[in-house]
């Protein structure tokens, strides 16, 4: 397992350079979506009409941050379970989209696409919401207010602290990790 320092956007180099495991210290902008979201991003793909955010070698973090107490940037951010994004992640993937991350193991659909496109997802902790927060140095809603909290926002992250929990060659640290332990 290795230690990476990375910046967004980010290149398929970057992605297939990393390995299930391993850790990423990442800084720059990332965008924050949930299902609502997602399928409104896909409506528009299928659409032929423009995003209200780049895709090319962008991330999407999978969270909707607790309300911003007075004086901080955002509220606790912690990640959402994945899964429900998964109808939606091949399609964005395909459109350049270069890495997601949340919480929990992703479909075969998914992890075929990364594979195709070169694309990561990466393990935030969860239950440390208020701790991840405060690599967050900006948070502006872009896209989608009505949604309150899974509003699509764009964050300025510093030295955000990930794990590469599915890389673009298949490595998946939940199945690797549960065959560690099995008897």
């Amino acid at each position: 397992m290795a230690e990476h320092k990375l910046t967004t956007p980010l290149s398929e180099e970057d992605v297939r350079k990393l390995e299930a495991g391993d850790t990423v210290s990442l800084t720059g902008v990332v965008y924050t979506a949930r299902d609502a979201a997602h399928k409104r991003l896909v409506e528009l793909l299928e659409a032929g009409k423009e995003l209200p955010i780049p895709l090319e070698g962008q991330l999407i973090y999978y969270v909707g941050p607790a309300p911003t107490p007075p004086g901080k940037v955002i509220g606790s951010a912690g990640p959402t379970t994945s899964y429900r994004m998964d109808p939606y992640s091949p399609i964005l993937l395909e459109h350049g989209l270069r890495g997601m991350i949340g919480k929990g193991a992703r479909s075969e659909p998914v992890v075929e696409a990364m594979k195709k496109y070169g694309a990561v997802y990466f393990a935030a902790t969860g239950g440390a919401a208020a701790l991840i927060s405060r690599s967050i140095v900006s948070a502006e809603v872009i896209a989608y207010e009505d949604l309150g909290a899974e509003a699509i926002r764009k964050l300025e992250v510093k030295d955000f602290p990930l794990i590469v929990a599915q890389d673009s060659s298949g490595g998946n640290v939940y199945e690797e990790g549960q065959k560690q332990y099995a008897r």
